[in-house]
């Protein structure tokens, strides 16, 4: 909790960052408080129902927090929320909060940040979104409460003792029950939570009103609709709380040792950080976050990552062994690959011997990575939507209109002496008229559509209210891997290296030789067998699967005839040995995998340590990123041409991946391998060549991008893949024109010396990604004149940057003020972590994009949940935070919700305009009645308000989303000109008509002025009356037909044949009680018609030059493009603040032809000097990161009693094994295989 400018936050500088306000009670303000509720029958208590905030600061007065008994907060989205402050002693009792003023103690123990609340007598914490907060007595200030991961050795895991009886009780106080609980709220909670909300209390209001009033049928009709509303929101909300609860909510039996070692199973309910666990050989779900310590387990992540490919575990690196006398934390992002996620499926686990495969619970509920999702589900970041904040300001304004009308009836009825009853109900009444009780049902009709026609389309949405959202999408982003290109690979061709010198590419793997780059291929992988199926990684299976070779690993009944680890074998499946032989080749060709280090998208690679059969040596091969890979080899190995030879596959798409290998001192015994760092033989490499993978777009891949191209939609490509292959992808897929020249944007780190001294400050290049030459052809291609355009300034004014994961967080860091520049103009982001597709999306965002995101799922959540619409490609649980999820797996879905988008928001706009002129329009007629003491009659209000609005409104949101994506998009604002001018001018032309039938049927030679009958008030039979009723419907028939706009965002409205259907029948119906009603009809509405029945006509006629006027003036005027674009843009530009900050941005770059100044450098050289000053800067912590990040170590355990063992597996894979007498922790450090 950190103050600033006088305010006090907890998760300060976090997502979650809160401002926090401490209150203790008053008797003196809730005794007032309680007095004004009473006075105001109850009133303001509902409206402290709506603003519990407002409540806590009324009843209550401000304090610090150390003496609060009630917490108010206020998050980044200027979202309310009230905790209130618990105390319990240490044994779990309840203390009264306001009698505890501090609390005292402290501790040592790694279990918890709150460094008090394990040896003092009192707990006091509360809770809000589902965490718990602690007092810290020692920096007074409220501490999330964390599990074992901030401020913790790794050493602690590894001699985490059993937990007592004793301590496990004190540890639930502390941290509660291990349960992401999804409270299902009870109905009657729930209804009475619907019934209070301002709009049913508005409709009780208006209900009850119109029961006091007689209006006895509407107000009936009302309430039906309101019940049946209720229950089917109480019914929906239920059994989405159900759905929620029963996909995430679990529990299962797991075996715990405690108090003494003793092996018990108990409910995963009543785990608690710092129990260990033991991890079953068939595999668990995981109810908890836990460090693997022993042990190896293949775990299914696609709750996490969306990519249910099996991930190898490996234990926790024990720091004793090589970092002697030092201390090394743990972090929970570098030692992932040795954390066990809760919601995450271990498929089956690794271990020798009798040993068992333990972890240590770190933690529980909601703090785990499942429940820090599951929060995310259930407190979402609110949709900032500019149609949104428009429609409650547009409400505003109809609630100040409705306020002049109550003045205005008040004022008129009282200069006529009317009784103060009929006064308050006439007036009442008028502000039911203005303000719509319908308008937030009917705003959902359009929305409730789209979500039908999108599953129609298989395209789910989880979120509803995200479909408005995506109308005004003018920004995509999308990942390139199973995302553009098609998911698998196909192997395209080997290119071996002889003696530091490429040599033929082998279109054929069959044709490679049986020498170490096969070998490489053969073991260099994280495969595994799962229930008798080979298991991983797709390029990795492609890999292997090519080479045709066999992969054995152990079973349970073989590993437990030895006290060692058994590794996975691999061999050929064909014993004749083709060219070079490996090593002393004899008749068994077999090579076993003793050691893995896992793969790391922060190291680009992963490696094997292998023995050959027969072999006197282990040897390591690596596998990744070409230019990670030869980073580490010796330079005389890597081929001069080496940068040139990759950049001539990855410009055309290809996925290329480097081996090398190097053979280890035959001194280099088995359980030394067990615990050596792998930047201690990842290094001094040979390297052996490149593997050449073929990653096709798919089919519609290249027609969607030019699809959004046309509409003006910009397009993004931000991948984790080679900047060189994305360059190639987006060239070849359409988000570079051919004539527009790349930019790649090349931030360089500060140097420093071995002392610190910075040698060379940050700085940054712009360099064309294509040669000079195809630069100018580019550029005249485009039509720049000479002289127009500079080519070494980057003024051809259409250029794209491209910039890597690496320049990106040095571009953050040091060039903060180049950030909007280079995310206006940014099309090409490779090498780009998790963390940095959020920012990405994030920095979009605060320039004024409306953003959607486009991902498999893999690596993509973050982006996937901080976009305006994120649609996901996989149906892996992860994507359940993303509001949309796409069954066909390609961004054809793209087009489709955005087009289905765009129909839902102009519906929306369309009805909400409506509603608005149907209530305006209502309210002129009534305010017209009233003038000469009259009202439109109870079956007149029914007819207008459930045949024609209720049924109009319905249909009207079924149009289709027009075919073609539009070059403009929808407005989003309902403050804009074309608009607010919509509503003002169409209001005065329904007024006109009203006040000219009000006059022109006073000039008829049968009328007969309306005079108030004395026996019965409520008797509205008069001309008058049928002339404003008449002309007002035909006006709502009108109003649905010119605001049913269809293209360019939706069909016409001829195709929605339900709504022709619907205004055939409401036109039918009200020109028959136009013209010739019957009798019976006529007295059931009250309606006094014209003798002269070709009078009637009159109205027909008038309806029709209503409906001209209207539609020229919405068509030709109000939905031009003077009135849409340029009259917008000018009063934009007058207007500060009213242009998004990207076109600004975009205005500067435009006017600015001095920047940026480019330079044309081959490619290869560009790479080469960025990698050098990133592989100088801060070698040694950078080494060190290495090793604390990617490393397994760790130990074996050998019982024999002799000086040397030698194991019988395989006659010889493992022999030597020396040391015998060591004994380290009870968990091997092998990958899947072990």
């Amino acid at each position: 909790m950190t103050p600033q400018r006088g305010k006090l936050y907890i998760n300060h500088g976090e997502d979650d960052q809160m401002e926090v306000y401490g209150y203790e009670r008053s008797i003196v303000k809730t005794s007032v408080t309680w007095v004004f509720i009473v006075l105001t029958a109850g009133l303001l208590r509902l409206f402290f129902f709506w603003l519990p905030h407002l409540m806590v600061r009324a009843m209550n007065k401000r304090c610090s927090l150390d003496r609060a008994t009630v917490l108010v907060f206020r998050d980044e989205y200027k979202q309310w929320f009230v905790s209130h402050v618990h105390v319990v002693t240490k044994d779990g009792h309840p203390v009264n909060a306001g009698r505890v003023r501090s609390v005292s103690g402290g501790s040592n123990t790694p279990l918890a940040d709150v460094e008090g609340a394990k040896k003092s007598n009192v707990i006091r914490y509360f809770v809000t979104k589902k965490i718990k907060y602690v007092w810290d007595t020692e920096y007074s200030h409220f501490i999330r409460l964390k599990g074992i991961e901030d401020n913790v050795t790794c050493n602690y895991f590894h001699d985490a003792a059993c937990l007592s009886f004793n301590e496990v009780f004190r540890s639930r106080v502390l941290y509660g029950f291990n349960s992401i609980d999804i409270h299902v709220t009870p109905i009657i909670k729930l209804l009475f939570k619907e019934v209070l909300s301002p709009f049913y209390i508005f409709q009780i209001f208006s209900c009850t009103l119109w029961f006091v009033d007689e209006y006895m049928y509407y107000a009936s009709c009302i309430v039906l609709i309101s019940v049946l509303s209720i229950t089917a929101t109480i019914y929906q909300t239920r059994k989405m709380q159900r759905a929620l609860r029963n996909t995430i909510q679990s529990s299962t039996i797991v075996t715990v040792i405690r108090n003494n070692n003793e092996c018990m199973e108990i409910n995963s309910d009543d785990l608690v950080p710092g129990d260990i666990i033991e991890i079953p050989r068939s595999g668990c779900l995981m109810q908890c976050d836990a460090v693997l310590v022993s042990g190896n387990c293949i775990v299914n992540e696609s709750m996490l990552t969306g990519e249910s490919v099996p991930v190898t575990k490996t234990p926790l690196p024990n720091p004793r062994f090589t970092h002697e006398d030092s201390k090394v934390y743990f972090n929970v992002k570098d030692h992932a690959r040795h954390i066990l996620y809760c919601g995450t499926q271990v498929m089956q686990t690794r271990y020798y011997g009798g040993h068992k495969v333990k972890a240590v619970v770190f933690r529980t509920a909601f703090s785990t990575a499942k429940g820090e999702l599951v929060r995310s589900i259930l407190y979402p970041k609110p949709v900032d939507f500019r149609f949104n904040r428009d429609t409650y300001i547009f409400v505003g304004i109809l609630g100040v209109i409705s306020v002049m009308g109550f003045i205005y009836t008040i004022i008129l009825m009282v200069r006529r002496d009317n009784l103060v009853e009929d006064i308050i109900i006439r007036s009442l009444d008028l502000v039911t008229i203005a303000v719509p009780p319908a308008l937030p049902a009917a705003l959902t009709v359009g929305i409730v559509f789209a979500q039908s026609r999108l599953k129609r389309a298989r395209i789910y949405c989880i979120s509803p209210r995200s479909i408005n959202v995506c109308g005004s999408i003018n920004t995509v982003c999308f990942d390139k891997t199973g995302t553009l290109t098609e998911e698998g690979l196909d192997m395209h061709s080997i290119v071996p290296v002889h003696d530091g010198k490429f040599g033929l590419e082998l279109s054929s793997v069959k044709m490679l030789p049986r020498g170490n780059m096969m070998v490489g291929m053969a073991t260099c992988h994280s495969l595994t067998i799962i229930e008798g199926v080979l298991s991983g990684d797709p390029l990795e299976l492609i890999m292997f699967e090519s080479i045709g070779w066999e992969l054995k690993e152990p079973g349970m009944e073989e590993s437990s005839n030895f006290d060692t680890i058994c590794p996975t074998i691999v061999y050929p499946k064909t014993e004749e040995p083709v060219g070079p032989v490996y090593h002393n080749l004899t008749s068994r060709f077999e090579i076993g995998i003793v050691r893995q280090f896992t793969f790391s998208s922060s190291l680009q690679r992963m490696s094997v340590i292998v023995r050959q059969l027969g072999s006197d040596h282990f040897d390591i091969y690596t596998k990744g990123a070409p230019e990670m890979v030869s980073s580490l080899c010796v330079t005389d190995t890597v081929p001069p041409d080496f940068h040139d030879v990759l950049m001539t596959y990855t410009r055309h798409g290809y996925r290329v991946l480097a081996l090398a290998y190097k053979p280890l001192s035959d001194r280099l015994k088995y359980p030394k391998l067990q615990r050596i760092e792998r930047e201690q033989v990842e290094r001094g490499l040979t390297f052996l060549g490149l593997i050449i993978m073929e990653n096709r777009l798919k089919p519609e891949t290249t027609q969607v991008i030019n699809q959004l191209n046309r509409a003006n939609i910009r397009t993004i490509m931000v991948t984790g893949d080679n900047m060189l292959t994305a360059l190639s992808v987006a060239r070849e897929s359409g988000f570079v024109k051919p004539t527009e020249p790349i930019i790649l944007v090349q931030a360089f780190p500060p140097q420093t010396d071995a002392v610190g001294n910075v040698t060379e400050t940050p700085h940054v290049e712009y360099v064309y990604t294509d040669a000079r030459e195809d630069v100018e052809d580019n550029v005249n291609s485009m039509g720049i004149k000479d002289g127009g355009a500079d080519i070494e300034k980057g003024q051809g004014r259409i250029y794209h940057f491209a910039v890597t994961g690496k320049s990106w967080a040095v571009l953050k860091e040091h060039f903060s003020e180049l950030m909007s520049k280079i995310v206006v103009r940014g099309t090409i982001f490779a090498r780009m972590s998790p963390d940095q597709k959020a920012q990405l999306v994030e920095n979009l965002q605060d320039l004024g994009y409306y953003v959607g995101m486009c991902g498999d799922g893999a690596n993509d959540c973050g982006a996937l949940k901080t976009a305006h619409a994120g649609i996901s490609l996989s149906e892996a649980e992860a994507s359940v935070a993303s509001p949309f999820t796409s069954k066909n797996a390609n961004i054809s879905c793209v087009p489709t919700v955005i087009r289905e988008g765009r129909a839902a928001l102009v519906t929306s706009f369309g009805i909400f305009k409506y509603m608005a002129c149907y209530s305006l329009t209502q309210f002129l007629s009534v305010l017209i009645l009233y003038w000469i003491s009259n009202n439109l009659t109870d079956f007149e209000f029914l007819y207008i308000d459930l045949i024609l609005l209720t049924s109009l409104s319905v249909t009207f949101g079924r149009t289709h989303a027009y075919g073609k994506l539009h070059r403009v998009p929808p407005l989003v604002k309902l403050t804009s000109v074309a608009p607010v001018l919509s509503l003002i001018l169409h209001i005065i032309i329904m007024l006109a008509v009203q006040v000219f039938f009000l006059f022109y049927i006073k000039q008829a030679s049968w009328f007969v002025a309306f005079v108030i009958d004395p026996e019965d008030e409520y008797n509205y039979i008069s001309y008058e009356n049928m002339a404003i009723y008449v002309s007002s419907t035909y006006q709502y028939i009108i109003l649905a037909i010119i605001f049913s706009k269809g293209k360019p965002y939706r069909k016409s409205m001829f195709t929605n044949y339900a709504f022709l259907v619907n205004l055939i029948i409401v036109f039918g119906v009200t020109a028959w009680l136009n013209i010739y009603p019957t009798d019976a009809v006529a007295e059931f509405f009250e309606l006094q018609m014209p003798p002269d029945v070709p009078y009637r006509f009159i109205f027909l006629g008038v309806g029709f030059i209503n409906l001209l006027l209207c539609l020229l003036l919405e068509t030709f005027v109000l939905d031009s493009h003077f009135m849409t674009v340029t009259v917008q843009n000018k009063l934009e530009r007058i207007l500060p603040g009213a242009r998004p900050r990207y076109e600004e941005v975009e205005s500067l770059l435009q006017a600015n032809s001095t920047w940026p100044p480019v330079t044309s450098e081959d490619l290869a050289s560009t790479f080469q000097r960025l990698d050098s000053a990133y592989q100088s800067r801060s070698t040694l912590n950078e080494m060190d990161n290495l090793s604390l990040s990617g490393s397994e170590s760790g130990s074996i355990r050998l019982t024999a009693s002799t000086g040397k063992q030698r194991t019988r597996l395989d006659n010889g894979i493992l022999s030597g094994v020396d040391n015998p007498t060591y004994h380290g922790d009870e968990h091997s450090n092998e990958s899947t295989r072990l």
